[in-house]
């Protein structure tokens, strides 16, 4: 008698807390759902991957106009911020990407970033989205040396008071192409 009880209390349980559950997944509004993505029509998405777009050119621009010191502009002003190279934690929050940027605007002459015409956005709400391209920079210390370099850019860009920063960012740069045999 008492193993039936049990049954008819896990039933019981299972039907008024598992109905429920169910039926709010089953309209979009499981856990996993980020808040207002209900209303992230295909409209609004392509007009986030436009201005994210947009951001990209800035950013290209602005590096190539203004040298290192316009990453502070375009990185997230928000100790979250951070930014690897070649797989290390080159910046593990925004105060160590503001003394970097600080020390390379005084080593570096020029700079001229461009992004590959492989450029993708992936809108994931209005408020983030991914952003991967190839690249190359041509840099100029102060005593004259070119460096280029080219490889590959992920990062998590986000919209922060109308504006879009680059939240984090991942660089890799190309291994170079074998020499002759």
């Amino acid at each position: 008698m008492r193993a039936a009880h049990r049954v008819v209390v896990v039933v019981a349980t299972l039907l008024v807390a598992g109905i429920p559950l169910g039926l709010l997944t089953g309209c979009g509004l499981g856990f996993d759902v980020p808040a207002g993505s209900a209303q992230f029509t295909a409209v609004r998405k392509a007009a986030v991957e436009q201005e994210v777009r947009q951001f990209a050119a800035a950013v290209s621009r602005d590096i190539t106009q203004q040298g290192p010191v316009a990453w502070e502009k375009h990185f997230a002003d928000d100790p979250t911020f951070f930014m690897a190279d070649e797989g290390k934690l080159v910046f593990p929050n925004r105060q160590a990407a503001t003394q970097a940027i600080g020390e390379l605007s005084r080593t570096i002459q020029r700079i001229q970033l461009t992004w590959g015409d492989d450029l993708r956005v992936d809108p994931l709400t209005p408020e983030f989205a991914v952003v991967a391209s190839s690249w190359q920079e041509v840099t100029v210390d102060k005593e004259g040396h070119q460096v280029t370099d080219r490889g590959f850019f992920t990062g998590l860009a986000e919209r922060n008071k109308g504006q879009w920063q680059f939240r984090n960012a991942h660089w890799s740069v190309a291994a170079p192409a074998p020499g002759p045999k």
